[in-house]
């Protein structure tokens, strides 16, 4: 890893992100407004850390969205900076006030373009996006990631934050492409390895290596489904008898076996799915700083961590977290716990009460206020990779939210690579009932009215099949 070339980032990028360091700098208090899922927890953490070392009166806000309340909260902040991460490139043309840094990778707002006159010179007004610079935010790097670069543009020692930039991208499953991180991510994986915080090795790349009992770890590992052994605990015993792996069932996990057991058991299921064996064999990555089986030390595990603090309202304690404060692990796994429960009853709602719905382009399922609109994107996508949806439709899932309606919309690789861009879908079709949306190519959400959900799903219907070629 240490000899492989990385990307190098463009200069108008390094050009932005120095203005904005120095907007930093010359400012005395800064608003902090980020994401609640790992990468933006990790995002707004290493905003948090880096503006705290300037010596800046600071805080921070955790937004689920961006909302017209948020666009008023920002712009009418009282700090000199506000910073927002993970959030707010769609918005970019909603915030009229100056003193604005946006550290994000969702597809930017079209209607913003940045003036080029000799005005710019006293316009603060940063974005910091890699589409602005023809990369894909969705695999490429993440908001921690870009709200990395402008930290160590603010001071190179604050490489020590890149750690918190790797579980981010991973956290936002931007390793899951190629099994590894990728182009930018790339740059802010190599700082973190050179601080000394992260390390790599080739393994499989299920969830659960530190966590989960090995019988688990190979249980739910269901991307791509492993014959015999995938969903199968009793398959999963037998395959381990056969290998001759024995143990305390219960206690033994994939960190404890030996190389050569761990070898003989991914030489076993490369036979069992030799055409799909890639997918699922890959670099993992731990925090050094952390102990084995402590939560916070496999990149996975601590991510998830953070995605289930956020989505239980409890981002502060993901702060902590991210900020060295092991003590908040406690809060942390009994989030974790409450994440779990609610997504497997939340699957089981879906199924349970046969929900899903099917159109000519799309399917999609309404859950009313069941299932809690901060978890509803990860169930979708869950759905999407299960017998009950069609992997060959994008699925849109819809629940009540407190500004109306929620959608989140997921969509395969394979139809994302074919031309569909839920992005563009998302924020032009909730245009069009009066709501705002956007997002990333394959995951992407939208707020819209109560009682537009069938107007909603006429324009994306009619958009899907424009963007595939199918009028």
């Amino acid at each position: 890893m240490n000899a492989e070339r990385v990307p190098e980032l463009p200069g108008n990028l390094l050009s932005e992100a120095a203005r904005a360091a120095a907007l930093l700098r010359s400012a005395e208090s800064v608003l902090i407004v980020t994401h609640i899922d790992a990468d933006g927890i990790t995002a707004g953490s290493i905003a948090f850390e880096t503006v705290r070392r300037l010596g800046k009166e600071h805080r921070i806000t955790f937004e689920k969205k961006i909302t017209d309340e948020t666009v008023t909260m920002i712009n009418s902040a009282e700090e000199d900076v506000v910073w927002v991460c993970d959030l707010g490139s769609a918005y970019m043309s909603m915030f009229t006030r100056q003193g604005i840094i946006v550290t994000d990778h969702h597809v930017p707002d079209p209607d913003w373009r940045r003036g080029q006159s000799m005005l710019d010179a006293f316009d603060s007004k940063y974005q910091m996006n890699p589409h602005l610079h023809g990369h894909d935010g969705s695999h490429e790097v993440c908001g921690a990631g870009m709200t990395y670069l402008l930290s160590r543009t603010v001071d190179p020692a604050n490489i020590d934050l890149a750690y918190l930039g790797v579980i981010g991208a991973v956290g936002d499953f931007q390793d899951s492409r190629e099994g590894r991180l990728l182009s930018w991510n790339r740059i802010v994986l190599q700082d973190a390895i050179a601080a000394g915080d992260i390390s790599i090795e080739t393994g499989l790349r299920f969830f659960g290596r530190e966590s989960r009992s090995l019988i688990q770890f190979l249980e739910y590992g269901d991307d791509p489904r492993i014959p015999g052994i995938s969903g199968d605990r009793e398959g999963c015993v037998s395959f381990l008898d056969g290998l001759g792996i024995t143990g305390d069932r219960g206690q033994l996990t994939w960190v404890d076996l030996s190389q050569e057991e761990r070898e003989k058991v991914a030489s076993s299921i490369r036979s069992l799915i030799p055409d799909e064996f890639g997918r699922i064999m890959g670099e993992v990555y731990t925090v050094n700083r952390y102990a084995p089986k402590s939560g916070m030390h496999d990149v996975k595990e601590f991510s998830t961590v953070l995605n289930s603090c956020g989505r239980y309202d409890d981002a502060e304690t993901g702060l902590r977290l991210c900020l060295g404060d092991a003590s908040a692990l406690r809060d942390a796994e009994r989030n974790r716990r409450e994440h779990r429960k609610s997504i497997s009853q939340a699957l089981s709602y879906v199924k349970d009460n046969h929900l899903m719905r099917r159109r000519s382009t799309l399917q999609y399922f309404e859950a009313g206020d069941v299932i809690r609109e901060t978890v509803v994107g990860v169930v979708a996508g869950m759905l999407l990779g299960s017998e009950a949806a069609d992997p060959g439709l994008p699925i849109f899932a819809f629940v009540e939210a407190d500004d109306g309606i929620k959608v989140s919309a997921r969509v395969t690789r394979e139809l994302s690579d074919a031309g569909l861009d839920l992005s563009a879908l998302m924020h032009d079709a909730a245009e069009k009932v009066g709501g705002m949306g956007g997002g990333h190519s394959v995951a992407a959400g939208a707020t819209i009215p109560e009682g537009t959900v069938e107007a909603f799903l006429d324009a994306a219907e009619g958009m899907i099949a424009a963007q595939l070629g199918k009028e």
